[in-house]
Parts: C-alpha cells; structure tokens; sequence
C-alpha cells in the first residue's frame, strides 16, 4: 500500500452533512483526501460544518424540495465523484396515531430523495463514482407503530438494486448503507424515549439493546458507521453495487421473533 490518503483528488457531496452520520462521514472524507460539498437544512449548523471542514463549497436547503436540489446540482461547476444522502429519522406510530401527513414527508425523505438524488447527479458524477444511500434498520421486526417504516425499510434496497441497474452504463455505482444503536443525539433520543415508554431506565434500555446484539456492543461509534460509508466510496468497493451493508453489531438478527 502506498499510504496515499483513499480519496485524494476525488469531490465527494453530503446531503445532510452538517450532524450526525452525515458530518462525521465528511469528516473521514476529509481525512482521507477529499474535497467536500456540503448541504443541510439548517444554515448555523452548516457554517459550523464548513469552519471545521474547510468544504469547497455549501448550500443551505431541504433536499426534499426536489426543485431546488436540481438547482443545486445544476449549478455545480466542477465534476464530483460521489454523493452520500442521508435523512431525517424514521416516522414510527402506532395505527391509531398515525400522521398521514408525516408519512409522505418520510416518503419524500427515505424514498423520493434518493431517486431524485441518482437523477441529478447522473450527469455530474465522474465514471467510476457512486451514489451512497443511508437507512436504519428499525423496520425490519414486527411490532406496533412499525408498519410504515417497514414498507420504507424494505424498499430502499429493492431501491438501490434498480438504480445501480439503471447507473450501470455511465459506470457509476449505487450502494445502501443502514444502521442502528449509533451514538448520536437521534439515537440517544429514541432510547430515552422507549425507555419512558416501557416506564424504565434509559440504562436499563440500552442493556437490552445489548443483549439483542450478536457482538454484545453498543451504542456503536458514529465513525464506525462512516467506516462503511466511506468503504462503499473507495476504490476496494469498485465492483460494489447494488449492495446492502448492515452496521449494528447484529442487533437486526438477535431480535426475537
């Protein structure tokens, strides 16, 4: 191996790249070489994003306003190598609860985005380059207030599966990535929540999280999450498409039934 940093000379784009597994996969993209183009909703947390960065370029916006993302790329004055879309958190309520209206926001997010995202970006995406798509892993159980996030779940990989079919003749690749039990601010959130929900601790939570986990760890690392992210837009992944990576220590196949 000659040491050279993996993404050196390549652009890479995150939506979504100003928190979360969006700004720490910038920031091993960063690590390693890359020029960054950063998007986020919230303009604070994105000038706080690009000071620590140093990104080519930003823009402050809601990618799921679907014509002002084709601006975005539209105006891109230079080609890129690869996208990486993250999203909001998924909507879970139980069927007397559910929010029609939240719903097709999450489609908008989970499902309309990425297709939109491989759309625009066909054209500026060099050959060799890829689109990266994120999900969770919380829809793949049944159990109350899952019923919609388990549609959005399994859809997403059937998603990936034709872009990459459709991507394939301009040479560039799609992947999809998910995980859960990260330790984020999101996730952290959830936790507390389902332990107020059950009337227990969140200590007492986050041990059962463990437990339904093959390797017994947790809350996993946001880095670890970029890990597979940034692994999808490396050169070791250039016969990689259309393929699904799973990072939660097995928690998904620990779950009771």
């Amino acid at each position: 191996m000659s040491g050279k940093p993996e993404l050196a000379g390549q652009t890479v784009v995150v939506i979504g790249g100003s928190s979360g597994i969006g700004l720490e996969t910038a920031r091993l993209a960063r690590a390693e070489g890359a020029d960054l183009i950063l998007t986020a909703r919230d303009p604070d947390r994105l000038r706080r994003a690009t000071s620590e960065l140093g990104a080519l370029s930003t823009a402050a916006f809601d990618a799921t306003d679907f014509e002002r993302l084709g601006r975005f790329f539209d105006d891109l004055p230079w080609p890129i190598d690869h996208v990486l879309v993250t999203g909001p958190g998924p909507y879970y309520a139980p069927l007397a609860e559910f929010d029609v209206e939240a719903a097709r926001r999450d489609v908008d997010a989970h499902l309309l985005l990425p297709l939109q995202v491989a759309r625009n970006a066909a054209s500026k995406v060099r050959p060799g380059g890829s689109l990266i798509f994120m999900g969770g892993t919380g829809g793949r159980r049944t159990a109350p207030g899952l019923a919609f996030i388990s549609a959005l779940t399994a859809g997403l990989p059937a998603l990936t599966r034709n872009l990459a079919l459709e991507l394939a003749p301009s040479g560039i690749r799609a992947n999809y990535f998910n995980a859960d039990f990260i330790d984020t601010p999101m996730m952290r959130k959830m936790i507390q929540d389902r332990a107020a929900a059950k009337g227990i601790s969140t200590e007492a939570q986050v041990e059962e999280y463990r437990k339904r986990n093959l390797l017994g760890v947790g809350p996993i690392p946001p880095e670890a999450v970029a890990e597979a992210a940034l692994f999808l837009a490396s050169d070791r992944s250039r016969y990689t498409t259309g393929s699904v990576i799973t990072v939660d220590g097995g928690l998904r196949d620990a779950m009771p039934r």
